[in-house]
């Protein structure tokens, strides 16, 4: 696959992903169900991060909505979303405020022991809430534990993150984010 199709690839992924009620289009309903997900991995008394993840999955919907993405029935076709990734949301500033607030509020939320790590315990229990096919998150896990002393640190999180949103490479590690290697 050629480096330029890399990214588009991946966004089709995530369309996939995202598109919760699987009818092939995102709605804010997709958005809202992604966000009560990421919300689920956080404790009910974790407020700041359940709120975080709430507000960067509703404005990531109205970057894409505000930007002409939505038709008619306020809905977004995969083609609409591949765009608007590339343009938009991979932005730098928008991509601060919405997709590395996700990742921020969810490392937090994740890091039960409090010690700026993610164990293999506390990444796979991320993939069991997230319904990301468990089996693939140990060899996942290897893939974005860069240094290897058997913890991802928030910035390798960060790093694998901007590497599956940001980087033309099919070889980067960050595309093992959702499980296996996506770029196949």
């Amino acid at each position: 696959m050629a480096t330029s199709d890399t990214l588009d690839r991946k966004f089709s992924i995530l369309f996939d992903w995202f598109d919760r009620t699987e009818d092939g289009w995102l709605t804010h309903e997709d958005f809202e169900v992604m966000a009560g997900l990421f919300m689920a991995i956080a404790k009910p008394e974790d407020h700041e991060n359940r709120a975080a993840l709430r507000e960067a999955f509703g404005r990531w919907w109205e970057v894409l909505r505000d930007a002409g993405g939505t038709d008619s029935e306020g809905r977004v076709s995969r083609q609409a979303f591949i765009g608007l990734m590339r343009s938009h949301v991979t932005d730098p500033k928008t991509f601060e405020h919405v997709v590395l607030q996700i990742v921020d509020a969810l490392m937090q939320a994740l890091d039960t022991d409090r010690n700026g790590m993610l164990s293999q315990d506390e990444y796979v229990r991320m993939y069991e809430a997230l319904h990301i096919e468990p089996a693939t998150s140990t060899p996942a896990f290897h893939r974005l534990d860069r240094d290897g002393d058997g913890a991802i640190s928030h910035a390798e999180f960060r790093k694998a993150i901007e590497e599956f949103y940001l980087s033309p490479d099919p070889d980067a590690p960050g595309n093992w984010l959702l499980g296996s290697p996506l770029i196949t």
